[in-house]
Order: C-alpha cells, then sequence, then structure tokens
C-alpha cells in the first residue's frame, strides 16, 4: 500500500481509448482527456506511447517505480526558497507528467490517481525545475539513475545515502528527505523523456 511514481505503458494509457464503454478503464479516460484538450489547442494527439517491457530487468531503465515515503515538509520548503509560488504549485501539483512540452500545463477535468482533477505537466519544464533544486542541494553523482524497482527509494532509506552523508557532506545531506524528492522528480522527468512514456501517481 502506499502512494507510488510509476511509468504508464500503451496497453494501460490507451486501452479502451475512444470507446465509451471502456474509457474508464487504466488511463483511457485521461488520455482520451488530454488528446481531446491538445486537439482544441491544435496540438498533435499524444499516441505514440511505448510498451511495458514484458520481463523486468533491474538497471535497464525500461520502468520507473518509487514509493513516496518520506515527509515532502523539507522539500516543498526547499521549493519555496529557489522556486517561483507558480512553479511550486505546478512540480508539487502534477498528476501526470507526459514527454514533451507544454507552455504551461493543462488541468482536465477528471479523476486520476488520488485527484478528483489531473493536473497534466511537461516533462522538459519539469525536468529544469528539478535540475535547479538538484543543483541546489548538490546533488551527489552517486544517486540512482535508473529507477524501475525502488532503487533509489531503498538507497535514501537503507542506509546508503545515510553513510554517503556522512563520508562526504554537503548541502544535500542537511535534509536527506528533502533530496530524495529532488531525486525523484529529476529521475521521473529523466525517465519519461527517455522512455517517451508518462509518468503518474499510483
Amino acid at each position: 500500500m502506499g502512494v507510488y511514481l510509476v511509468s504508464v505503458g500503451a496497453e494501460d494509457w490507451c486501452e479502451g481509448c475512444g470507446d465509451e464503454e471502456e474509457v474508464e478503464d487504466g488511463w483511457a479516460h485521461v488520455a482520451s482527456a488530454l488528446n481531446e484538450e491538445l486537439g482544441r489547442r491544435r496540438l498533435p494527439p499524444y499516441d505514440s506511447v511505448p510498451e511495458e517491457e514484458a520481463e523486468f530487468v533491474r538497471g535497464s531503465g525500461r520502468r520507473f517505480e518509487e514509493k513516496l515515503i518520506p515527509s515532502m515538509d523539507g522539500f516543498v520548503a526547499l521549493c519555496e526558497a529557489h522556486l517561483s509560488a507558480e512553479e511550486v504549485a505546478v512540480l508539487c501539483g502534477w498528476s501526470v507528467l507526459v514527454p514533451f512540452s507544454l507552455d504551461e500545463p493543462i488541468l482536465l477535468p477528471v479523476g486520476s490517481g488520488h485527484t478528483d482533477e489531473t493536473l497534466v505537466a511537461g516533462a522538459p519544464q519539469m525536468l529544469a525545475l528539478a535540475e535547479r533544486l538538484a543543483e541546489a542541494v548538490d546533488l551527489p553523482a552517486e544517486t540512482p539513475a535508473m529507477c524501475d524497482n525502488l532503487d533509489l527509494t531503498m538507497w535514501f532509506m537503507d542506509g546508503s545515502a545515510s553513510e554517503l552523508a556522512a563520508s562526504r557532506p554537503g548541502p544535500w545531506s542537511q535534509d536527506l528527505d528533502a533530496a530524495f524528492y529532488v531525486a525523484l522528480y529529476l529521475r521521473a522527468a529523466q525517465h519519461s523523456l527517455r522512455r517517451g512514456c508518462p509518468i503518474v501517481y499510483s
């Protein structure tokens, strides 16, 4: 149980798109609503989501799955210190991350995950914000990059991050919970762009 940040493959994202009887299955209702709004903005539909890998291979970087365990209080404070109020609202409030640029987030009147509405943000914009935070805390290079089986969550939770913080302290080590979320959003945006897939809360 709990809240996870995960990648979504074509089957879960698009299955039933355009079919009113199946549109509530998986993420198809979000995909349909997003494509409808993109059409209104004269933008191309998002219909090139890759399939999920049939077999999980640790370290392959083909899937994204991390669990949101720590408190976000320190991360929110960090965001407020380095980002504008509008940027904080988007970075901390999006529901779905898509691998293409959006001039502004799209609010869809459909529920998803743990929200009654769905705020869709572009991964390029989120990556830029996360990179600013990563630079601000000097996130270490040892931070896991392929987050396909709670690798990032475990690195921060199992003591590895604490050990590195003890031997090589820095701004990032002053609040490991905040550093976790910096790394989480950084890696999520990178994965979305690398794989061309959505990232969602589940």
